[in-house]
């Protein structure tokens, strides 16, 4: 069943099969209609060395560099943000990954409890800073099956962004079909609410993604400036673990997110976020430090 947009212009998307994935393509009618995603991961907005441990801070400044620019982007910008050393370490200590645990339920929402802690935080500080949020759980808005989402309810998203709100998910703990529960990590939310706006005429533009590192490093520990998804495969096996407890991969599930999400043409910007003004800058258009993953074509890299 569709579901309207309230006062935004209808656009209109055609799709495509390549390579197992569903590509939509968007027309000029879409101008200045695409969604800007961002993540905030758990490295930057944690300290992962050390449990249950938030950068108070830190989080209070991106909240600011938000409000600096949110409006600019009319309503069309969708948060997110890791669990890092909240909902990691909740889950590696409750158990839930161990399927022969008959503690399924109390696990679950150990974790659960964990990450909406960390979620509440984040949240509070954006309103703190004027920005309208609007939360958004993955357990209310879709079910997984084996740990990918299949059932996404994406009209809580495109509801609020017609009313004027910043909508602001994260990594949770959803019900599975398979596993009876399971962990679904952040980039896996992105890919769900992405093609599940798509599908209903609501293409996403860009996709930021901001960690403790300044990119995608190279063998020589230097930043590679632009990534294409024929250049990321190999890359991918090479990037090494996560520094503190991380039961996603890391920067090695970011890169994957980000070719596929270039193989359907939107461009990802993987940087830093530790120094003050990055996230500003990267948010009204600027350049700054980080890998850009470009699909296939327009990437030199």
């Amino acid at each position: 069943m569709g579901w309207g947009r309230g006062r935004r212009p209808a656009c209109h998307l055609s799709s495509e099969n390549h390579a197992h994935l569903r590509v939509f393509r968007h027309n000029s009618e879409c101008s200045g209609m695409s969604i800007v995603f961002v993540k905030l991961g758990g490295s930057l907005i944690t300290d992962k060395t050390e449990p249950f441990t938030a950068r108070a801070e830190v989080i209070a400044r991106l909240a600011r560099e938000v409000a600096d620019c949110w409006e600019a982007h009319d309503g069309q910008l969708v948060l997110g943000h890791g669990s890092g050393s909240f909902g990691h370490v909740a889950t590696e200590r409750s158990g839930l990954l161990d399927r022969s645990s008959r503690g399924t339920a109390e696990a679950g929402s150990r974790t659960q409890r964990a990450a909406a802690a960390l979620h509440r935080r984040v949240t509070d500080a954006l309103r703190d800073a004027g920005v309208p949020v609007f939360s958004v759980a993955p357990s209310s808005a879709f079910v997984a099956s084996d740990g990918t989402p299949v059932d996404v309810q994406a009209e809580p998203v495109r509801r609020a962004l017609d009313l004027g709100a910043v909508p602001v998910t994260y990594g949770d703990v959803v019900m599975d079909r398979e596993q009876g529960a399971a962990i679904c990590s952040t980039e896996s939310v992105f890919r769900a609410f992405i093609e599940g706006l798509a599908e209903h005429g609501t293409p996403t533009r860009r996709v930021l993604w901001f960690g403790d590192t300044e990119g995608v490093y190279d063998a020589e520990g230097e930043t590679i400036d632009v990534l294409s998804p024929d250049r990321m495969s190999q890359l991918i096996d090479d990037v090494g673990t996560p520094s503190g407890t991380d039961l996603t991969g890391g920067m090695r599930h970011r890169l994957r997110t980000a070719r596929t999400l270039a193989l359907q043409g939107i461009p990802s910007l993987i940087a830093g976020g530790l120094e003050a003004g990055r996230l500003r800058r990267a948010l009204r258009g600027a350049s700054v430090p980080g890998t850009q993953v470009l699909p296939n074509g327009e990437a030199t890299g």
